[in-house]
């Protein structure tokens, strides 16, 4: 028989309580069905019914959310997700450490932390390492913080140039003959990190930064040959590259450059070739100045749905690997 505890937690502010509630109480009743917790607001007070276990994690989420709203941050429905994540593995405190340090400062004058603790390991081997492999899922980070690091390394003239590259790869469909010249056929691949771009140094100055080719796009293709020195270099959607193509971006470095590539391996569109970013991040791991970073479904900071899409979607893998491995060990008994 379960035994129902009763919980009461005074908020400091009606900042806390608010951002807490969420509009329509919407935070709160995520929260209550979550953990299956009867929640309820009485004046400044949250009130919460439920198991003993339950009720802990709900304490915990809670305080933690309060914190994030002292520290001036905006609590939103990725954010809830995240916590009651950290609560179950008993790392609620570590939410914490998420205020300290702003990763950027958008052109609006907006600053840009990182969301997760896995995002935070990330930006911190950035900051620490020369070459940095960033893979994991898509709605982690780890494209749009690599371009965060790379426009405050340029502000701040650890770097001269921001260069972008990426394979021209489709994402497993045939789009035809793009028109137009070199950049205009390189454009739709390379959006993401413009749209990043220009948020973070606003229209005027990265048209200007582009025109004077201090921000660089090309084709990964167009690297070979050069040596990049004195700049911040990003290699994205790096899964689809090829291990010799891999080489020879990794090869390209030179003096005062940073490398940041990035990728999500279960999303390879290569026709059966092996790929250079799961080869690259095998062979280099433990080399002195790489890094490399797993980002996974925790560290998404979408919607909450795509969280328990991409699980679903790891299962499934899951599943099929299983039965792989019971069909190759049924044939290995029959031979």
């Amino acid at each position: 028989m379960t035994v129902t505890v009763k919980k009461t937690i005074e908020l400091k502010s009606l900042d806390e309580l608010s951002g807490i509630l969420g509009t329509y109480d919407e935070y709160l009743t995520y929260l209550s069905r979550e953990l299956n917790l009867l929640a309820y607001v009485d004046g400044m007070k949250i009130r919460l019914e439920g198991s003993e276990e339950d009720v802990r994690l709900g304490e915990m989420v809670i305080q933690a959310l309060a914190q994030t709203v002292r520290g001036g941050e905006r609590i939103d429905g990725p954010r809830i997700a995240y916590c009651i994540e950290l609560a179950r593995e008993g790392k609620a405190e570590d939410i914490a450490l998420l205020e300290s340090g702003t990763v950027a400062i958008t052109a609006r004058g907006k600053q840009i932390k990182c969301k997760t603790v896995g995002q935070k390991t990330y930006v911190d081997a950035i900051k620490k390492n020369t070459v940095i492999f960033g893979v994991g899922p898509a709605g982690t980070g780890k494209t749009y913080l690599a371009v965060c690091m790379a426009v405050s390394a340029f502000k701040s003239k650890q770097v001269e140039k921001i260069i972008l590259t990426r394979p021209a790869v489709e994402a497993g469909e045939k789009l035809g003959f793009l028109p137009g010249d070199l950049q205009e056929k390189v454009d739709p691949y390379l959006r993401p990190l413009y749209d990043a771009l220009q948020e973070l140094l606003g229209l005027e100055t990265y048209a200007k930064l582009m025109e004077r080719n201090v921000i660089e796009v090309a084709p990964l293709a167009y690297m070979r040959g050069r040596t990049l020195s004195n700049a911040f270099i990003i290699l994205d959607e790096a899964q689809n590259t090829t291990k010799e193509q891999m080489k020879m971006f990794l090869t390209r470095m030179g003096e005062g450059s940073k490398m940041v590539v990035t990728g999500d391996v279960t999303q390879i569109d290569l026709d059966g070739k092996s790929s250079g970013l799961v080869h690259a991040t095998s062979i280099l791991e433990g080399v002195e100045g790489v890094a490399v970073c797993k980002l996974t479904a925790k560290d998404v900071v979408r919607h909450p749905l795509v969280m328990r899409i991409i699980r679903a979607y790891e299962k499934d893998a899951e599943k099929t690997e299983s039965k792989k491995e019971k069909t190759r060990q049924g044939d290995a008994k029959g031979e």
